[in-house]
C-alpha cells in the first residue's frame, strides 16, 4: 500500500503539474508581442474578408477558453494543431525533427555520465593531491563557457582550423548523424560535464568520511572494494536525482547548440518558430520539454529507495 500511495502521489502530482503547465504555455501566447494573423498574411494587404477567413481557418476567432479547450481534445488526439510557417500538422512538424534532437541529447549524455562520473570519482579518490586540484580547475575553466562560445570554439578549431568535422547539418544515415553530430554533442555537454563531476566528487568526499567507510576499511576489504560496495553505492542517489534535472537542461541548451551548428532539431526549430510568431509549434515543444522534465523526475522520485534503501527507510520512519 506504501508503494501503491507513492505511486498514486507522483502520478497526481505529475498530472496537476503538466495541466498548470499546459494553462502556462497556451494562455502566454495572448501576452506575448505580435499578431500571428499579420506573418501568415505577410507581404499583402488583405481585405477585411481575408482577414476573417484566415482567423476562421486557425480557430482564432474563438474565444481563449474555447481554443485552450479545444487544443487540450486536440492533445489527447494526438493533434497540436496546424503551424503557421510550414502549413502543415505540428506533430509532422516535430516528428520530422525530433529523432535529430534525440540522437544529439542521447550522445550529450553518454558524455556526460562517462566523463562526468569519471573526473568526479577521480577528483575524489585524490582529494587535495595534484590530480584534484587539476581537474577542479578544469572544471571552473568549463564552467565559464557558454554553449554558444564553446560551440564557435569547436567550430574554429576542429571544424574550420583541423577539417575533421562538418560544420553544418546533421547528416544522412545512422554513422553519418553520429558524425555530423558529434561536435554539437561535445559542445552541449561542456557544462554539465562539470555539473555532474561536482556532485559526483561531493557525494563521494562526504561518503568517504562515513564511519562505516572508515569499519570498512578497518576490516581489511580491499580499496576497490569499499569504493565500490561503500562509497559510489551511496553516492549514487544525489547523482541520479542531478541526472533527472539533465534531461530538461539539455533539451533547452539545445536550441543554442542546434542555431550554432546549423542542426535541423526542436531546438532549432524552437527558435525558428519564436521569430515567426508560429505558437502552435511553440506551444507543443514547451509542453514537450515540460513533460520530459516531470515525467523523468518523477521516475527518478519513484526509483529513489531502490538506488538509495536508506531513502525508503527514512520515508516508513515518518
Amino acid at each position: 500500500m506504501t508503494i501503491a500511495r507513492r505511486i498514486a502521489g507522483k502520478l497526481g502530482a505529475l498530472l496537476l503539474t503538466l495541466f498548470l503547465a499546459s494553462l502556462l504555455v497556451f494562455f502566454s501566447r495572448f501576452i506575448v508581442p505580435g499578431d500571428p494573423i499579420s506573418f501568415l498574411l505577410r507581404g499583402r494587404k488583405p481585405s477585411p474578408e481575408a482577414v476573417e477567413a484566415v482567423t476562421a481557418q486557425f480557430g482564432l476567432d474563438l474565444p481563449p477558453w474555447q481554443q485552450y479547450l479545444n487544443w487540450m481534445f486536440g492533445m489527447f488526439r494526438g493533434d497540436f494543431g496546424r503551424s503557421l510557417q510550414f502549413r502543415e500538422d505540428v506533430t509532422t512538424v516535430i516528428g520530422d525533427r525530433l529523432p535529430v534532437t534525440i540522437t544529439l541529447v542521447v550522445m550529450a549524455a553518454i558524455m556526460i555520465l562517462v566523463v562526468g562520473l569519471a573526473a568526479g570519482i577521480v577528483a575524489a579518490l585524490n582529494k587535495g593531491k595534484f590530480a584534484d586540484r587539476a581537474i577542479l580547475v578544469t572544471l571552473t575553466v568549463l564552467a565559464a563557457i557558454p554553449s554558444f562560445v564553446g560551440s564557435i570554439l569547436l567550430i574554429s578549431i576542429f571544424s574550420v582550423g583541423l577539417g575533421w568535422f562538418p560544420t553544418f547539418g546533421s547528416g544522412e544515415g545512422f554513422l553519418d548523424t553520429i558524425y555530423h553530430l558529434f561536435l554539437p554533442a561535445l559542445a552541449l555537454a561542456i557544462v554539465f560535464v562539470v555539473l555532474v563531476s561536482r556532485i559526483t566528487r561531493s557525494a563521494m568526499v562526504e561518503q568517504i568520511g562515513r564511519e562505516h567507510v572508515e569499519v570498512a576499511t578497518s576490516r581489511g576489504l580491499k580499496r576497490a572494494t569499499v569504493i565500490r560496495r561503500h562509497v559510489l553505492r551511496n553516492s549514487i542517489g544525489p547523482i541520479a536525482t542531478v541526472g533527472g534535472l539533465l534531461i530538461a537542461g539539455l533539451l533547452v541548451a539545445s536550441t543554442i547548440v542546434e542555431s550554432a551548428f546549423g542542426v535541423a532539431g526542436l531546438g532549432s526549430l524552437l527558435v525558428q518558430s519564436v521569430d515567426r510568431l508560429d505558437f502552435p509549434v511553440v506551444q507543443a515543444i514547451v509542453l514537450l520539454v515540460v513533460a520530459a522534465f516531470v515525467v523523468v523526475n518523477a521516475i527518478v522520485d519513484l526509483l529513489e529507495p531502490v538506488i538509495d534503501p536508506r531513502a525508503a527507510a527514512g520515508a516508513d520512519a515518518r
